[in-house]
């Protein structure tokens, strides 16, 4: 165990879960994730959501502390899929999916079920944002409406080269290092 997350909101507010110190993971700060979730309070309550780059957990967990009816979770190193699973049963929820997958793989299919609310965190300095949303799009796995947000280091100034033009930016925030934006899908 290296650390903590804490779920800042919602019915399980102020409960810290384990984090497992991982390459590439970099659980959102509480006060970016503070930002989003203001921005995503319109939308949370009765969502499905998908967490594409899990990690720590700290957007999937936050999802369903406030309201969210069904969260998916994706996350590709088994040790730190493991942990997610714990903390689930820690939280007592049984409304989560976790899978244990290439994000990519895994939506390189068509869609076995439509999100209200998907959050786009992959480890930085991969072009993972990228191919990730050609893949939510074009495979059908968005309802109209839903909101995607994409967080990357602030230097991926390409990403807006390959949203969809049904993809409305809403809202855009610059913290330190990391470039957040929230987009809202209209239907195509």
């Amino acid at each position: 165990m290296n650390g903590f997350i804490r779920v800042i909101g919602g019915k399980w507010r102020g409960r810290k879960l384990p984090v497992l110190d991982s390459n590439g993971l970099r659980p959102t700060t509480d006060r970016v994730k503070e930002t989003l979730f203001n921005w995503l309070m319109p939308v949370l309550q009765n969502a499905r959501c998908l967490d594409c780059y899990s990690g720590s957990g700290s957007l999937g967990f936050e999802t369903l502390s406030r309201g969210a009816q069904h969260t998916v979770l994706l996350e590709k190193n088994p040790t730190v899929t493991n942990q997610l699973k714990k903390n689930s049963q820690l939280l007592k929820t049984d409304n989560i999916e976790i899978h244990l997958t290439d994000t990519l793989n895994w939506l390189n299919r068509p869609a076995i079920q439509k999100f209200d609310l998907v959050f786009i965190d992959p480890p930085f300095h991969h072009n993972l944002a990228e191919a990730t949303v050609a893949l939510l799009e074009n495979n059908g796995w968005l309802k109209a409406g839903a909101y995607i947000y994409i967080e990357t280091e602030l230097q991926n100034n390409k990403l807006f080269q390959h949203i969809p033009s049904n993809w409305h930016l809403h809202r855009e925030k610059i913290a330190g290092q990391v470039y957040s934006r929230l987009f809202i899908r209209a239907d195509a």
